[in-house]
């Protein structure tokens, strides 16, 4: 492969590409989100080979010791996707979204853990790190008590597998909350959705144990503004370290086989992050948390723009399986050519749009890092707050 993404830009472009997954330090910002992609040894190991700057694995679903599942009906076996081109109704823009009617990992918590153990130490040889994604039980309905003991015995349980493969590191821990996204009742509640972020991840810390816990929020069946809301619930509720903004959007009449109402992504749905992202770095009420962006990266350019909206690192997933004539390198892993073609493509890559905000904000003549565009990028929104 020659020289890693990191030491190629440093050396070519004066380029410093390190970023954080959170709080943790990362070689460069783009990572794999989790899904399909990230449910088996093989898939870690290529994307260890290719580069990716971070893995998060399938979702797994939180069970007590009993093996009792509460959220049990988001273990569904649906491999099959569909990979499409999306045209944009907020946007006028063409992408591609992925469709499938599968949910978190099918299998037990038992199973999940072996993978676990074997994905930690292929992420660890290679200076990769590997993150475990949970679905923990959320009340659905006033007064429901929050399943605490599937809380502590998972958390337990991921944090044994971690010790035993990284050794006395905290545990790191992405929470989904996909249920926010989904058209079920629940979720057409306000208040409920909002309850879910204040209480749900303190519980996640209960045992007091070392842990760097990501919320990851879903676009909910609400307006924009919302969204705002529930980056500020999840500050509020005290045990979020970092914050992975925004998965998915969720339309309740498209098809998927014979399945009505299913998520999908594209130009409309980064179009819709970026608006709420740029708000909220304009917001002085909101505490600020690292963000991890996700939702149609498919180019540098809209990693960069995550990137000037706050962002630390991003999250891809639909764009490492498009068809292969979508890529210009050519006889690789799809990771591989995914990753070249979002840091170098002569317009969109991630290097094109460092080279220009560099020029654009007089940073040049010296090396420039990924890590200042999110200041940039509050400047550059203060002033054209400051004009209107």
């Amino acid at each position: 492969m020659g020289a890693s993404i990191p030491t190629l830009l440093a050396e070519e472009f004066d380029l410093a590409i390190g970023a954080r997954y959170g709080p943790i330090p990362i070689a460069h910002p783009i990572g794999k989100a989790s899904g399909q992609l990230s449910l088996q040894p093989e898939q870690v190991r290529a994307d260890a080979e290719a580069g990716l700057g971070f893995v998060v694995l399938k979702t797994v679903i939180a069970e007590d010791r009993t093996g009792h599942a509460t959220m049990g009906a988001w273990k569904v076996r649906a491999p099959r996707m569909i990979v499409e081109p999306i045209a944009g109704r907020r946007v006028e823009r063409r992408g591609w979204t992925v469709t499938w009617a599968g949910r978190g990992w099918e299998g037990s918590l038992a199973a999940y853990l072996q993978f676990l153990d074997q994905a930690l130490r292929i992420g660890a040889a290679a200076g990769m790190p590997v993150i475990p994604s949970c679905k923990y039980h959320l009340a659905s309905e006033e007064g429901e008590p929050y399943r605490a003991a599937e809380y502590r015995h998972t958390t337990a349980e991921l944090r044994r597998v971690w010790t035993s493969a990284l050794g006395p590191e905290p545990l790191v821990v992405e929470q989904d909350f996909s249920p926010t996204l989904a058209g079920a009742d629940p979720a057409r509640s306000k208040e409920r959705v909002l309850d879910w972020l204040r209480r749900s991840p303190a519980l996640i810390k209960a045992d007091g144990e070392p842990l760097v816990l990501g919320v990851k929020l879903m676009n909910a069946l609400f307006e924009d503004e919302f969204q705002l809301s529930l980056m500020r619930a999840a500050v509020e509720s005290g045990a979020a370290d970092f914050l992975v903004v925004f998965n998915r959007l969720f339309d309740p009449e498209r098809t998927f086989g014979s399945v009505r109402g299913v998520a999908y992504g594209g130009p409309d749905l980064s179009d819709r992050n970026l608006s709420v992202l740029r708000a909220a770095a304009l917001d002085p009420t909101l505490p600020a948390l690292p963000l991890s962006a996700t939702g149609d990266i498919t180019s540098g350019r809209v990693m960069a723009e995550y990137a000037l909206a706050g962002a630390v690192s991003g999250q891809a997933h639909t764009f490492f399986q498009l068809p292969a004539r979508a890529y210009t390198l050519k006889g690789v892993s799809r990771t591989r050519a995914a990753l070249h073609e979002l840091y170098f493509h002569p317009r969109e890559g991630l290097v094109a749009a460092m080279l220009h905000v560099r020029s654009r904000w007089g940073a040049s003549g010296r090396t420039f890092s990924f890590l200042e565009l999110p200041a940039i990028g509050r400047r550059w929104l203060a002033e054209i707050e400051a004009r209107r």
